[in-house]
């Protein structure tokens, strides 16, 4: 913007106005608007504008070295950034073994020289690995048959066997390593039948049979390539198992702190909605004939809503950056006068007895034990008929005891149906290894028993309830 509104004014100056906004004449074209929501490439557009060219060159952030390195081999070998054919990597392994071969022919006198049919044939078999991650197995035998060619052509030995080795690496790698296998057993057999029985009739003239202990390096070769192929392939399989191991764990996770979130939700929004919807019911029935008990339905309307807004608020802080702490604790039993209170301004009478020795409960185990309770209380606010409800807290040694009695009877929906209230409180549970029950009693009411056990690293300072 501050680029146009300068050449605007240059513009203007060159036109000889001195004013910001010159008058437009007849024959004057209007300046065009400029519109904030359209979107203008830059002018000169550099590399900075240009994420994708950024992203191929430069590591990822917190990425290791080695990482980085065989993410830019493949890169490398691919040629075209993802998906294409090797050719880089082919191009560079026919250089090497080119002119490797037309090293080691100066010393191998006795063998044929290297004209253009054997450097024809050594392009031949460097050709295939073009495909090799395509159709490994057609290349590592194509590679085997043409090497073996170029042996009984009786051209110098070389490093005409680095292209068997890709090949089989290749084949192994992409999971056929019974085909590698083959391959690599059939061209040994076939040099030895060139090297020890068919050398009368082949290249080059005059040659004699090879010594036997030539084979034995050989031999070794082969299983090196094939040793040396398994290994690369089995740590492949243990880092992509390792990779979908690690976004199991990760998708796990999050799903067990999206259920969490949810269940805290349903807590918080279920209980203090029960009390609002009470209480405006009870505003509503008395605006007329009980101004003040109105007024105070619509104070305890507001203390409700203003407290549900808070915890709703905190449940909403956990999905702010990674490390941040909470700005507020979590609540815990040490709460729980306070939803008496709640649930008695809608209505309901709460009696609270506690047995055994208080202890301070782990934040997991107090926080449950919370919601657990202030659900309970919410189910009898919404689906009992009694306006009466009794909770014991029971401190036992490494576990807590809850129960929370209605004397019913239930009314509207069924009182021990399977909501998302009675699914919370059961995952709580399960979460801290406790077991929960919940059900109509014989004579009409409604009980919900929970046992919670918990562990501290200290032993705990009991304190007698009175």
């Amino acid at each position: 913007m501050d680029q146009e509104r300068r050449r605007g004014h240059e513009r203007g100056q060159g036109r000889g106005r001195a004013d910001a906004r010159p008058a437009r004449g007849r024959g004057e074209r209007k300046a065009p608007e400029h519109r904030p929501h359209e979107h203008r490439p830059p002018e000169h557009p550099s590399h900075e504008h240009r994420p994708h060219a950024r992203r191929s060159h430069e590591r990822r952030p917190h990425e290791h070295p080695g990482r980085a390195a065989a993410r830019a081999w493949g890169r490398w070998q691919r040629g075209d950034g993802g998906g294409g054919l090797p050719w880089r990597s082919t191009l560079l392994i026919a250089v090497v073994v080119m002119a490797g071969t037309g090293f080691a022919a100066r010393n191998q006198p006795d063998r044929e020289a290297l004209e253009a049919l054997g450097r024809a044939l050594l392009l031949l078999g460097a050709a295939p690995l073009l495909f090799r991650h395509r159709w490994p197995v057609p290349v590592v035998f194509g590679v085997a048959a043409v090497t073996l060619g170029y042996l009984a052509a009786g051209y110098p030995y070389g490093p005409v066997f680095v292209m068997v080795a890709v090949a089989c690496f290749a084949a192994v790698v992409h999971g056929h390593r019974t085909a590698a296998a083959w391959a690599l057993g059939l061209l040994w057999a076939g040099h030895l039948l060139l090297s020890h029985w068919l050398y009368h009739w082949l290249p080059p003239a005059g040659d004699g049979p090879a010594p036997w202990g030539q084979e034995l390096p050989a031999a070794a070769f082969a299983v090196a390539v094939l040793a040396a192929s398994e290994t690369v392939r089995v740590r492949r399989e243990q880092r992509a198992q390792l990779r979908a191991d690690r976004a199991a764990a990760e998708q796990r996770r999050a799903d067990e702190e999206r259920l969490r979130i949810a269940r805290e939700l349903h807590d918080v929004l279920a209980h203090s909605i029960s009390v609002i919807n009470v209480q405006a019911g009870v505003g509503l029935a008395l605006l007329d004939s009980d101004p003040e008990q109105a007024r105070t339905a619509l104070t305890t309307i507001k203390a409700a809503s203003k407290e549900a807004l808070g915890e709703v608020r905190q449940v909403l802080d956990t999905l702010r950056a990674r490390g941040d702490a909470p700005r507020a604790p979590a609540p815990g039993l040490g709460r729980l006068p306070e939803l008496v209170e709640q649930a008695g301004a809608a209505g309901l009478t709460v009696t609270v007895a506690t047995s055994g020795p208080r202890t301070d409960l782990p934040p997991g185990a107090d926080l449950a034990a919370f919601r657990i309770v202030q659900e309970a209380l919410t189910n009898v606010v919404r689906h009992s008929g009694s306006r009466t409800a009794r909770v014991r807290v029971g401190y036992g040694s490494g576990h807590l005891d809850l129960t929370v009695d209605d004397d019913g009877p239930a009314t509207g929906t069924e009182a021990g149906g399977s909501g998302n209230g009675l699914a919370g409180m059961r995952e709580r549970a399960a979460a801290l290894g406790g077991t929960i029950e919940a059900g109509a009693r014989p004579d009409g009411g409604f009980r919900v028993h929970a046992v919670l056990p918990f562990h501290q690293e200290d032993p705990p300072s009991p304190q007698e309830t009175p």
